[in-house]
């Protein structure tokens, strides 16, 4: 499997086509022996990552930590006030040696293939915007150039609601995705730096620049980030939330696999740098589904929930993509072929309501289906009564869901890295348009905590029935089946997010 393919669950529109190149070592230092680079190599072909969770708010005791030296552990960082030690170590035995150890609550390993010293990923592109295209876009009087094309921003009011207000400047989104292209255009006036890291080992990296896309990594965060806040400057596309700020949380290896460590250090950056919202288009790698009565996995889901729970208590509202299997995530079943996705994927049987997606099926995280340009869920786009808190926008194939002139695609337009656009689909584009109403909610209401913008969120969605019967191919065939009420079902949730009601009420 190459390293991104199962990424077209929350990254892709069209295929990627990502490709993991061959590894390299990295030698930090031109006087190295010849030695000590096979040890350093010999090292990183062994080392896992692992979180180990104690209890919150007093970090590791002197028994822990020695415990966790004499398992042949070294601590990366910890985040004390949740529990959460990040370590790496070489020793195969370590996370059932370190359970044994009182007062270590849960442990287990972050991924199932080798600490990489670097990798290069060969990486396709979404459709992109060429010359002729963006000089065709006609834009109405008030419009940025190729707002005619952005079909998604009349479908949640989003352009009734600019009419109104573009969001506050005191409101910040993070994209906690690939990395955020923050010289974009786009991108650039609305872009906070103060609220923008990487995190891609689990410790915050602060160098400047470093939440950016390499060159040969996913343009994805960069094109969620133009979803969500796209200035409104005469310039390529408009956000739905176009006044407000967003920061980039770069938490994908350029492997692109979003381990426990780095979500984690993503929320927790995010919780203490002043995020209102952040969005979560992604799942947290190697599994698709974190099992609780597997002890490592219990561990991921463990460490990532303390992490998003402490980022809500701050004020945070934390918004996900549902995936794009179409699955029926309140089914007594599903099968999982996918994972460990970093190793040798398998197909094994789970029961979702204790294997959880995360973050998406995580308490109090806003969970986000996809619709098309008819306002139908999207072919692609997972359900489930009592999963699914809210609809909006994620594009779906044009010959399913065509787009009224003068919009072309049934995908979804935004800005890619190089001061590029162009189309991209998935629930990973709906949870943008989520993010942004929420960022909009904030900016009318800006004492509100999150329980009560999520609150809004839901009392203000427009009310979306059941498709029934649910067949966009029309071969007779339903090709997935809607359960609940007008008010509440497993397609829409509450129903579809509504940018004008975010400003007006």
């Amino acid at each position: 499997m190459t390293a991104l393919s199962k990424r077209s669950r929350r990254l892709a529109a069209l295929p990627l086509g990502m490709a993991l190149a061959t590894a390299v070592v990295v030698v930090p230092g031109a006087t190295a022996s010849a030695a000590e680079v096979t040890a350093r190599a010999a090292a990183d072909a062994t080392q896992l990552s692992y979180v180990v969770n104690v209890r919150p708010g007093h970090g590791p005791s002197a028994k822990v930590k020695k415990a966790i030296t004499e398992a042949g552990g070294t601590i990366v960082t910890s985040y004390d006030r949740i529990g959460v030690i990040v370590v790496h170590s070489a020793n195969a035995d370590f996370a059932p040696a370190i359970r044994r150890v009182h007062g270590v609550e849960s442990a287990g390993a972050t991924r199932t293939a080798p600490l990489p010293a670097q990798s290069t990923t060969d990486v396709g592109t979404p459709k992109v915007l060429t010359a002729e295209e963006i000089a065709a876009a006609d834009a109405a009087e008030g419009q940025d150039p190729l707002e005619s094309l952005q079909w998604d921003l009349p479908a949640i009011k989003a352009d009734k609601a600019h009419e109104v207000s573009l969001g506050s400047p005191d409101v910040t989104v993070a994209v906690i995705d690939t990395g955020v292209d923050d010289t974009h255009p786009d991108i650039a006036p609305n872009f906070d730096r103060k609220a923008s890291v990487n995190c891609v080992s689990g410790k915050p990296d602060t160098t400047d620049g470093a939440w950016r896309p390499g060159p040969t990594e996913s343009p994805h965060g960069t094109h969620v980030a133009g979803e969500i806040a796209a200035a409104k400057n005469g310039v390529g596309v408009t956000g739905v939330a176009p006044g407000v700020k967003v920061s980039g949380i770069k938490v994908s290896t350029t492997a692109g696999f979003f381990y426990t460590e780095a979500v984690v250090c993503g929320f927790m950056w995010a919780a203490e740098h002043g995020v209102d919202v952040t969005n979560n288009s992604y799942y947290t790698d190697p599994w698709y589904f974190n099992c609780k009565n597997d002890p490592d996995q219990k561990a991921l889901v463990e460490a990532i929930t303390r992490a998003s729970r402490y980022a809500e208590k701050k004020g945070t509202v934390n918004v996900a993509a549902a995936g794009n299997e179409n699955y029926d995530l309140a089914a007594d079943e599903i099968t999982d072929p996918t994972s460990p996705n970093d190793t040798t994927p398998a197909d094994r049987v789970i029961d979702p309501s204790k294997c959880l997606d995360i973050p998406t099926q995580l308490p109090g995280v806003v969970t986000v289906a996809a619709t098309g340009a008819k306002g139908v869920k999207s072919s692609f786009s997972n359900h489930g009564l009592g999963v699914i808190d809210i609809a909006a926008p994620g594009g779906d194939s044009t010959r399913l869901q065509t787009p009224a002139p003068p919009a072309t695609s049934g995908l979804i337009l935004g800005p890619l890295p190089g001061g590029r656009w162009g189309y991209m689909a998935g629930t990973s584009m709906a949870s943008p348009h989520v993010a942004g109403v929420a960022a909009l909610i904030k900016s009318t209401h800006p004492y509100a905590p999150a329980p009560l913008v999520k609150a809004l969120l839901y009392a203000q969605a427009d009310a979306t029935p059941c498709t029934d019967p649910y067949d966009l191919d029309g071969d007779g065939k339903a090709d997935a089946v809607c359960e609940g009420p007008k008010n509440y079902n497993g397609f829409y949730g509450f129903g579809t997010a509504d940018a004008l009601d975010a400003v007006t009420k």
